[in-house]
């Protein structure tokens, strides 16, 4: 594989570092190109990690021929698009163009029902993308869209609940929450953080289809482990609602995220004063730019202020559904530690999360385990050799046994074990452990 990497920030920068750090076993890739608006920070990066097959490029993400320019001098086959969504389409389109590979951690733009934006769907999050399904099959391509952190291990997470935990599933519901403390209020890309944020939640249900509710609507209390403990979460647009209905049978799909109450009335004041807006332009001095766009120039950048965080970030998948004629509930997740992840990758922990599942996605393919064409998202896929992989780049998944009626049945069974297999027999693992 000939990859390249459009964006040098912080997830681009993961990519690269997590491909290095873990040896021998990340040398599928034999040409590494990362490329970024600004020269000297993609420079920098490939400085830092000191081997040639790593090389830096100047490139306009909303250019395509900037694009098509690296893909031809480099031989490119796959590409991997790490910068903001909004140019999701030109690269995207680039990639058909020129018959490569394509991989994004977010899909395509939404657009929000003109009459009823609370209710009713319009564009939703990857239907450029999906519309385009036969023509990318036609071509003998794969564009593998929604492959970060949340969407994408979220994703492989619910896929391997349905192969191996349940024999009906009834909700995946996606939940995202921390303990972060210090380094600003944004801990992610400042435009994509306000774009999800507020943009009317999406919700699926087998016998609705998608629908709208209002922003950081249903609040609830979720524990998540690794000391993180108990944190209010709410409705945010993200494309798991989108994309694990068309791969997993199921009646419900949420996904809800840890969103600090006094966040939610900074974003909504933003909006109330139109500095969200990321559409229309105003003229500052002898410059346009959007007011979204001026806000990521003045805020501080959550990769250069990384190393002021402190705490873990956890990203999930909760499933309910029957095991074995019993209800069933478990929680699969992958936890992270900010100040771990600054001193392995240089990045915090919530760019090296979403880094990790797109270099193991690209191994598979680049090894022929993971084949298709066509535009598909992680949930097409055999979960099994992703799950694997997380441990062997440091990212391992956990998996957590809630209340439920399957779990006094395992309970119960543990029990009586020592009856059965007579003294001495080894103490048993506990509910929450590494898949």
């Amino acid at each position: 594989m000939k990859l390249l990497i459009i964006g040098a920030g912080g997830v681009g920068t993961s990519v690269a570092q997590i491909m290095k750090r873990a040896g021998a076993e990340g040398e599928w890739a034999e040409r590494v190109v990362l490329a970024d608006h600004d020269f000297a920070r993609a420079e920098g990066v490939c400085a830092q990690l000191a081997q040639p097959r790593f090389v830096a490029e100047t490139v306009d993400a909303g250019d395509a021929e900037s694009i098509t320019g690296l893909i031809r001098k480099h031989g490119i086959t796959q590409v991997l698009n790490v910068v903001a969504p909004a140019f999701n389409e030109v690269i995207f389109d680039t990639c058909y163009e020129n018959g490569v590979g394509y991989m994004d951690c977010a899909m395509t733009l939404s657009k929000r029902d003109a009459d009823d934006p609370f209710h009713k769907v319009n564009v939703k999050l990857g239907d450029y993308q999906f519309a385009r399904h036969e023509q990318w099959a036609a071509k003998g391509i794969l564009a593998l869209v929604g492959s970060g952190v949340e969407p994408g291990m979220s994703d492989v997470f619910a896929k391997y609940a349905e192969k191996h935990l349940f024999d009906e599933i009834d909700e995946v519901n996606v939940r995202d929450g921390d303990n972060y403390t210090g380094g600003g209020d944004f801990g992610f890309s400042v435009w994509t953080t306000i774009e999800e944020c507020l943009k009317p939640p999406i919700i699926w249900e087998k016998d609705k289809g998608w629908f709208t509710t209002e922003r950081f609507s249903e609040p609830e209390i979720f524990e998540f482990p690794g000391g993180i403990g108990d944190v209010e979460v709410v409705n945010v647009e993200h494309e798991e609602v989108v994309l694990v209905p068309r791969g997993i049978d199921c009646n419900r799909v949420t996904f809800k995220y840890g969103v600090p109450a006094e966040f939610r009335r900074l974003l909504l004041d933003l909006e109330s004063v139109d500095m969200a807006e990321a559409q229309e332009t105003v003229t500052i001095g002898n410059v346009e730019i959007t007011p979204r766009d001026f806000l990521v120039k003045i805020l501080p950048n959550p990769v250069e202020h990384a190393g002021d965080i402190q705490g873990k970030g956890c990203a999930g998948a909760w499933v309910t559904g029957m095991k074995d004629g019993l209800y069933r509930s478990v929680y699969l997740y992958q936890l992270a530690d900010n100040q771990a992840c600054v001193q392995k990758y240089g990045t915090n922990s919530v760019v090296a999360q979403t880094a990790v599942i797109p270099v193991i996605m690209l191994e598979l393919i680049a090894k022929g385990i993971w084949k298709a064409v066509g535009v598909h998202g992680p949930e097409s896929f055999d979960p099994d050799p992703a799950v694997a992989r997380l441990a062997k780049y440091e990212f391992p998944a956990g998996m957590h046994e809630m209340d439920s009626p399957y779990a006094e049945m395992i309970e119960a069974e543990k029990l009586l074990e020592p009856l059965r297999l007579g003294p001495g027999i080894p103490d048993f693992p506990t509910f929450a452990a590494v898949i």
